[in-house]
């Protein structure tokens, strides 16, 4: 029975995602102004990623919620795409993700038309020029969604941030906001150890055979709290910036506890 439901999840998934693909294509090349085009693809990811909680029956709470016009860089702990989807069904931002995520085959076009900023996780050597292109989304108004860990973690605990491109906010004179995300319930109960691996994308696994055990799940509660904004300034210290913006995240997080033997 369950093998039915994640096919008809998948073919839904898959009906939802051509759409996703006509529309947005549309408004890609036909929007002509670069900031516009983006605002606009954004938003109609926003739409497509509630329709999709909507029918996955993933609930999210949101608590302390922020303002709708607030430009702030919004960083948090990664566990996999639902995480992402989450935070897309609260309010549109520009996603950082990466090169390597660009040159995926299917992935790479999602993120494209989905307004997303990139950047290269290994090589370096340009990190100044896309630090500027996420100070330039920040200044036209548009709030910034990072993953600092730069990867998802297994869920048990909130893995060490990255520290260059949190300086962005301090480039572009607005706040860090961090929040945390946790997973509350699984199929109607309290999420337990067991459901890691039905949750999060991690480690060696591939995009789709992850998705394929969520599709397997009837429902997911998880909740995004929104933490005090973090006002810095360009000058002030990397490591300070990143390790504060950490602790705070990882004092809220709630991990996946392995069972005692």
């Amino acid at each position: 029975m369950n093998t039915i439901k994640a096919l008809i999840k998948l073919c839904l998934f898959i009906a939802i995602l051509l759409t996703y693909f006509v529309v947005a294509t549309i408004l890609y090349f036909s929007t002509l102004s670069l900031k516009t085009r983006r605002s606009r693809l954004i938003n109609n990811t926003q739409r497509y990623t509630r329709l999709l909680a909507f029918i996955f029956r993933v609930k999210v709470i949101c608590k302390n919620p922020i303002s709708p016009d607030e430009t702030s860089l919004v960083i948090g702990n990664h566990v996999g795409f639902i995480d992402v989807i989450a935070m897309q069904t609260i309010q549109p931002c520009v996603f950082i993700t990466s090169l390597e995520m660009k040159h995926t085959p299917v992935l790479g076009q999602i993120s494209q038309l989905a307004g997303c900023a990139y950047v290269n996780r290994l090589n370096r050597s340009n990190i100044e020029d896309e630090l500027q292109d996420i100070v330039k989304a920040l200044k036209e108004g548009f709030r910034v969604g990072l993953y600092p860990e730069a990867q998802a973690s297994n869920g048990e605990q909130v893995l060490p941030f990255k520290k260059t491109l949190l300086m962005a906010a301090g480039y572009a004179n607005c706040p860090i906001r961090p929040y945390v995300f946790n997973y509350l319930k699984v199929n109607g109960r309290p999420v337990e150890y067991k459901d890691r691996d039905y949750v999060c994308w991690y480690g060696d696994q591939s995009f789709f055979p992850s998705m394929w055990k969520t599709f397997h799940l009837d429902s997911v509660e998880c909740e995004i709290e929104f933490l005090e904004p973090f006002y810095f300034k360009q000058e002030d210290d990397r490591t300070f910036v990143s390790v504060t913006v950490h602790d705070r995240i990882a004092a809220k997080f709630r991990p996946f506890v392995r069972p005692k033997e």
